[in-house]
């Protein structure tokens, strides 16, 4: 009966270590499924950061883009959502966080879109960059409210340097050290991060006295200066790169892109 007990107990202790191994075992998801061929035309259509990208990466972009589809949903307030509208929406999003491949925002469940401005639903202070998008706070949080017009006009050849979907995107990235203050503490190494802020209020000084290309909107605070620099650095980042060496590379930095090697001898953007 001892010899028994010596024998039959270990192996009932491993059998049931093995059952509770498997079924603690963490779920490995299947990969996502990329988009449809629609969307993908789509892409090639509006996005000219996705254009640029070599093929591998373009997958890997259209994974991301199916990926945000899951977990946030997209509405709109006095129109009907489009596949494009969900295309761009997607794209600003995916945009400032590409290189981290494993990057989801945990501070946003919903983006509403407007026809165009909504000063009329919500009280906002400063100027009319402001009405155009909104990360809510509050019992606001986890919305974040665009501009339809202001949305196409981002990812359109009259952009400019300015694409407020990407603004606000850049805003959550930042807000996810628990702070919206212009130190993504996140993506940012700490040593940098006093270099960062020196740079910045270098460059607000600037603004200020009209030495520099920036849109004065940077002045509100380090939020403001982050989301506007972060607008410029994707939207035109080889006349970012010329005319603000230091802060492209800090932002190369942060974002872990170089968004000037698509730029060609001649300025262009490839």
């Amino acid at each position: 009966m001892t010899l028994y007990f010596l024998i039959v107990i270990p192996l009932l202790a491993i059998l049931a270590f093995i059952i509770f191994k498997r079924k603690n075992k963490p779920v490995i998801s299947e990969p996502l499924e990329v988009l449809d061929r629609s969307l993908v035309t789509l892409l090639n259509t509006h996005i000219e950061y996705y254009r640029e990208l070599e093929p591998q990466d373009k997958k890997q972009f259209e994974s991301r883009v199916a990926r945000f589809f899951q977990y946030v949903n997209i509405e709109g307030v006095g129109l009907e959502i489009t596949d494009a509208d969900r295309i761009m929406v997607a794209s600003s999003a995916v945009i400032p966080v590409f290189a981290f491949g494993d990057w989801e925002y945990p501070n946003l469940t919903n983006v509403i879109l407007y026809p165009d401005t909504f000063d009329n639903e919500y009280q906002f202070e400063g100027n009319n960059r402001n009405i155009m998008g909104m990360v809510g706070t509050g019992y606001m949080n986890g919305q974040m409210l665009l501009s339809r017009s202001a949305l196409v006009k981002g990812f359109s050849s009259q952009s400019g340097n300015q694409n407020t979907a990407i603004h606000e995107f850049v805003h959550l990235v930042d807000k996810t050290d628990g702070a919206t203050d212009g130190v993504p503490e996140n993506l940012l190494p700490n040593a940098y991060a006093e270099p960062w802020l020196k740079l910045m209020h270098q460059e607000m000084h600037r603004i200020k006295d009209g030495r520099s290309d920036i849109d004065p909107y940077a002045l509100t605070n380090e939020a403001e200066f982050f989301a506007v620099a972060s607008e410029y650095f994707f939207e035109k980042p080889g006349r970012f790169q010329q005319r603000h060496p230091e802060l492209y590379e800090q932002l190369s930095l942060i974002f872990r892109q170089e968004p000037a090697n698509n730029i060609d001898q001649f300025g262009i953007k490839r």
